[in-house]
Parts: structure tokens; sequence; C-alpha cells
């Protein structure tokens, strides 16, 4: 059984691992409270998938810009520093959200307007955050760390969304947003308590634009990363139907917020368990073919998620999909980290952010305009369907990917 359950040693070996995970920890919870409260307020405002699907959307271009401009910051300037502007500059669009939705007649466009701040500032500070890995452990326990980073990720997801539910609930929206941004300030001060993050290579003194255009050719160069990136989109675009959520939980369910946060939190559980026993993972040697395995697995879950009508089975299959995604996500992160060099590492974890963060959001608008043409349904099951062939399709463009073994 040890040999299964996620080694816990980059915590016990760095301090300034544990002070950014735990701040992540407590900043993760307050996030997924807003995760749940923004698409619901859409869509109590709109009654409409659609607008849940743009006002998701409307943040990509913010997300992505955020995301590439942190990366290429990240490269050159003291991350810690960075990391603590950001979380501070992300309280203050929460307190934002906050006093938006405490007016009596809150105004939709604000509410786009903040949600895309925040997405940008997220974008900015998250592949600084993904970059400073590598640097905080020892390259043994890469695996480790980001099996850990799952377990934190999906401890977020599960508390955040299911409380966000409650909250919703029982004290409304502007409670869910500034409880939101008091876990941005702790997540700060968690930061500060970290060792400099100094920048290291050439790069440091080139113009900003062209640090990020030598990213991009970077992985214009790199095969894996390539295929790492396609197998995301692939997953996220068709297969995770997130704007739907409300009105599977109001229409099909005839439930609440509570149900809507059970949606939102059960993928969570599902990977949270599955993170937990991922001490197996750095034996796979095949790993490319094992990220093809489970996103279609991924596919198959959601498929079934549209088409049986029954409450807990859909929470089942949203968990079974969950877990999939958390064996796809550490060996994408492993494959694409041991593909590349050091001082390229952060712009490349902003560009796996633009994919990781951006798909969804593509996503969104994806089973929101076919849901308003068709149903909510057709567009989960045709979504699910996508994905798999998606895969087929990439295994056929990059057979190593499927071939190739990873030592």
């Amino acid at each position: 059984m040890p040999r299964l359950i996620v080694d816990a040693k980059p915590l016990k070996d760095s301090r300034n691992f544990r002070l950014l995970y735990f701040g992540q920890l407590v900043s993760l919870l307050g996030s997924n409270l807003t995760f749940v409260a923004v698409p619901y307020q859409v869509y109590q405002e709109t009654h409409s998938s659609l607008w849940v699907g743009i006002a998701s959307f409307v943040q990509l271009p913010f997300l992505i810009v955020g995301s590439l401009w942190g990366g290429a910051a990240g490269d050159r300037v003291d991350k810690r520093t960075i990391l603590v502007v950001g979380s501070l500059v992300a309280a203050l669009a929460s307190a934002g959200l906050s006093l938006n939705a405490l007016v009596h007649h809150n105004v939709l466009i604000a509410l786009l307007s903040l949600a895309a701040l925040s997405a940008g500032v997220a974008g900015f500070s998250a592949p600084i955050r993904m970059a400073a890995i590598p640097k905080l452990v020892a390259p043994e326990q890469l695996i480790a760390a980001y099996s850990l980073n799952q377990i934190l990720v999906n401890v977020g997801t599960v508390i955040g969304a299911a409380l966000g539910g409650v909250l919703l609930a029982a004290v409304g929206l502007t409670s869910c947003y500034l409880i939101d941004a008091v876990t941005f300030v702790i997540l700060a001060l968690f930061t500060s308590f970290m060792s400099p993050m100094k920048p290291s290579g050439e790069h440091v003194g080139i113009a900003m634009l062209r640090a990020i255009g030598d990213g991009f050719r970077y992985v214009r160069s790199n095969l894996v990363a390539q295929a790492v990136y396609v197998a995301d989109l692939n997953a996220m675009v068709f297969g995770l139907p997130r704007a739907l959520y409300p009105a599977m939980a109001l229409t099909v369910y005839h439930g609440g917020p509570r149900t809507l946060g059970l949606l939102f939190a059960a993928s969570g559980v599902g990977a949270l368990v599955m993170a937990i026993f991922t001490g197996w993972i750095d034996r796979v040697r095949r790993q490319g073919r094992l990220i093809a395995i489970v996103i279609m697995a991924w596919g198959a879950a959601m498929a079934l998620f549209g088409v049986v009508h029954v409450l807990w089975f859909g929470l089942a299959c949203l968990a079974f999909a969950g877990a999939t995604d958390v064996i796809s996500t550490i060996l994408r992160n492993t494959v694409l980290q041991n593909a590349i060099t050091d001082e390229f590492r952060g712009r490349i974890s902003s560009v796996q952010l633009a994919v990781v963060t951006g798909g969804p959001r593509l996503g969104d608008l994806e089973s929101g305009v076919v849901a308003n043409f068709t149903s909510i349904e057709f567009s989960i099951v045709s979504g699910g369907i996508a994905c798999i062939a998606g895969v087929l399709a990439l295994v056929k463009w990059r057979p190593g990917f499927w071939r190739d073994a990873v030592d």
C-alpha cells in the first residue's frame, strides 16, 4: 500500500514549497467560491447557458495575455515579489465583485469586467507558481510535488465548490466574493515569507515581447510540448460541459445552489481520491499512452453524464472523470517539464496555463452554443464523443506520443 500513496517528502524537505503549498490551499478555497458564484450569478441574471458560456469566454483573452506576460516576467524578475503583488491585485478584484453583488441592481457588464480582471491576474500568477516548483524541490521529487499539487487543487475544488453552494443559499453572493478577497490576502502573506526566487539565464536582459516570442518559437520546435497541449485542449474544449452545470442543476435535476455546488465539486472528489493514490505513476514508462487512454475515459464518462438524468449517477460520472484527469495532469506536467530547459520554464508554463485554463473557457462557449441550438443533453453527449475522436486523431498525428517510452 505505501507504494500507492503519494510521497509527501517535498513538503517535509522544502520550507518554500510548504509556504507556497499551504498559501495556495487557503486561496483555492476562496477562489472556488467565486468559481461557483460567477456562473450562478450570470445564469440568475440571464437564464441562459449561452450567456454563462459567453461570460467564461470573455475571460479567455485576459487570461492568455496575463499568463504569457506573467510567464515572461517570471523568467526575468524575482518570482516571490510578483506573486505577492499578483495576490493583492486579485484580492481587489474579488472585493469589486463583492461590491457589485451588494448593489440592488447589479450590473452584468461590471460582473463580466471584474471576472475578466480576476482571470487576467490569475493567469499572470499561475505560471510563475508552476515554474517555481522545479526550483523548490529536488528533481527526483518532481512527480511527487505535482501529485501533491493535484491534491491541493482538488481539496480546494471539493471543499470550496461545495461550500460555495451552501454559502450561496445561506448568505448570498456578496459573502462568497468577500471571503475570496480575504484568502488572497492570506496567500500574499504566506508568499512574502518565502525566500527570493531570482531569475537565471541570458533571457533576463532581453525585451519582454521578444522573450514571449522566443517562448512560442521554442514550443513550435518541441514536438512533446505540442502533443501535450493538443491532448489537453481536446479534453477541455469538447469534454468539459461546465457552462451547462447551472442549467443541469436548476432544470434537469430540479435543484438549486446546493445541487450546483455538488456538480462543481464532484470531479474534485474523484480527482482528490486519485491524487492520494498516485505513488504508482512514477513507474509508468509509456506516459503518453496512458495520457491518451485516460482522456478517452474522460470523454466516455462525460457522454454518460449527459445520457442519464439521475443526480447520483451524474455525480459519479463527474467524479470518475476527475480521477482520470488527475492522472493526465500529473503525467502531462511531468512530460512537459522534463522536455524543456530551465531558462524557458516560466514562458512554457505560461503557454501551458493558457491551454489548461483557456481550454475550459473555449469549452464553456462550445457547450453553451451547441446547447442553445440543440439541447443540454446533446451538447454534453456530442462533446464526450468528440473528445474520444480527438484523442484518436492525436495518436495518428503524433504516433510517437503513443508508442515511445519516457524514461
